[in-house]
């Protein structure tokens, strides 16, 4: 400790070993009892972070947990879509009420605060990143035993906001086969290291394409997932197939009742956060 030290840190421009930590941490509404937190995300967009984000929480919610969806990808929101929600939010004296799908999944997205669900929401960084927290401090989300965050693709204010605001237990990085990904993945990775959020593993999409006739699985966009987790040290927590049945229904707004599990491994890592 310097020897004139006050003991006031935010005035303080050394760097002494006494220095406290700051932390930007936010509690979220006093109505909520939130036990798991997980941010799904991605180094870059059109990797189908959504619909994993979308399929963990409903194999959760099919294993009987309670679970919610902050869709915190503010400017190109996919999550109602994917659950057929077309409606509003609405609002009480408590806060904000998130929709509740087909078998009890809360979900908040902006979309549900716009009045039309095509209108653009042209906003600055510092504006998105605060709806963000308003979703969670402002939401009633009750209880849940999980709620999935839907973060946008990149290392931005948005991520940046739920890395350093919301408590999170860890994140599930969503990746394609190409080598390009692969590394612009890494950057997400490195973000979470230098934020010390737990990784708790990746999942490849789009892996491979399964002949309809004989069975046979080809990988059309390459490989590369599992010496990319090696090489990061974590888990590849599932391999998920171009499956038009799956992409069929998200369009159609039922991915409730898709029934393939092609993300057990993953749900097994979720599970363990209770132990």
């Amino acid at each position: 400790m310097a020897e004139n030290c006050s003991g006031n840190c935010s005035s303080c421009g050394s760097d002494c070993a006494s220095r406290k930590s700051e932390s930007f941490i936010e509690p979220t509404g006093e109505f909520n009892n939130i036990k798991h937190v997980v941010a799904v995300v991605s180094g870059k967009g059109g990797v189908g972070k959504s619909m994993v984000t979308s399929l963990l929480a409903v194999l959760m919610n099919k294993n009987g947990y309670k679970v919610g969806i902050l869709d915190a990808d503010i400017t190109g929101p996919s999550i109602p879509k994917s659950f057929g929600v077309m409606g509003n939010a609405m609002q009480n004296e408590l806060g904000i009420l998130p929709a509740v799908t087909e078998n009890g999944i809360k979900i908040m997205s902006i979309n549900m605060l716009l009045k039309e669900h095509d209108a653009p929401v042209v906003w600055r960084g510092p504006v998105i990143a605060g709806a963000v927290k308003q979703f969670w401090q402002d939401v009633v989300w009750g209880d849940l035993d999980y709620l999935f965050i839907d973060c946008p693709p990149g290392t931005g204010d948005v991520p940046l906001t739920v890395f350093q605001t919301i408590p999170l237990d860890g994140i599930v990085m969503v990746t394609s086969p190409q080598d390009l990904v692969s590394l612009i993945v890494k950057k997400a990775y490195n973000m979470a290291n230098m934020m010390n959020i737990p990784v708790l593993g990746m999942i490849e999409n789009m892996s491979y394409v399964k002949c309809p006739d004989c069975g046979c699985e080809f990988s059309v966009f390459g490989g590369g997932s599992e010496s990319a987790a090696a090489e990061f040290g974590i888990d590849l927590l599932g391999k998920m197939p171009i499956d038009l049945s799956l992409t069929q229904m998200v369009d159609n707004g039922c991915i409730e009742r898709f029934d393939e599990n092609y993300l057990e491994k993953a749900v097994k890592k979720l599970e363990s956060l209770n132990k």
